[in-house]
């Protein structure tokens, strides 16, 4: 596999999940602290499966509905 080529990743970092998702780094830590956003650990690093933001996202919808 060449450098170039894009890797669709499994999980995201904080940063990464603000960025997709259009929201602050404090609102995500509040969903995390209030169990609405699962995350999984290693070492000090915090990731956000794809899985767990489709399942936040999906949340979030039937809440509006």
């Amino acid at each position: 596999m060449s450098r170039n080529q894009d890797v669709q990743r499994v999980a995201l970092s904080i940063p990464e999940f603000c960025a997709a998702v259009g929201i602050g780094r404090s609102r995500a830590y509040e969903e995390i602290k209030e169990g609405r956003l699962r995350i999984l650990k290693c070492g000090r690093r915090t990731l956000i499966a794809r899985d767990a933001v489709t399942e936040w996202l999906s949340r979030l919808s039937a809440e509006q509905a």
